[in-house]
């Protein structure tokens, strides 16, 4: 058989092909090298949407009436079924709540935002820092040179 590939050279190759269709899409593949960009700890955190608002109660109130329980899954199945089960007039009040924990967000995030369109103001004083040390020890080095110079 010349030029044909045996049947454990197909096998191989189908394997090869198998092993890539079952790994994630090349899409969803991150590049080498790249890494998530640092958070800034500084940032607002985003608002709870009326769901979350809700929870918090409801939390309080399942694990005074199930002490024993200690899956978090089974809590949050529970107040989703009690949220499905809620009327729009029962839910008013935890949306109402979310509304305002919104406006309150987004006047955090403003000044945020102005604050960081100013510049960080710390790094520019670190900077200035390191280049008077620079400069103090270029001057040693030329004050120690000269003293080379002199016991010759």
């Amino acid at each position: 058989m010349k030029g044909g590939k045996s049947k454990t050279e197909s096998k191989r190759g189908d394997a090869k092909l198998a092993v890539n269709k079952k790994g994630a899409p090349a899409k969803a593949r991150k590049p080498a090298g790249k890494g998530k960009a640092a958070k800034d700890p500084n940032k607002p955190k985003r608002p709870p949407s009326a769901f979350f608002v809700f929870m918090e109660e409801f939390r309080k109130q399942f694990n005074k009436e199930h002490p024993d329980n200690k899956a978090v899954s089974a809590v949050g199945k529970a107040a989703g079924a009690k949220w499905k089960s809620l009327s729009d007039a029962e839910k008013a009040p935890y949306v109402a709540k979310s509304e305002k924990r919104k406006v309150e967000y987004e006047k955090s995030m403003r000044a945020y935002n102005k604050k960081q369109s100013e510049g960080p103001t710390g790094g520019d004083e670190e900077e200035s820092e390191k280049s008077v040390s620079e400069v103090n020890d270029e001057d040693d080095d030329e004050e120690g040179s000269a003293e080379e110079e002199d016991d010759d």
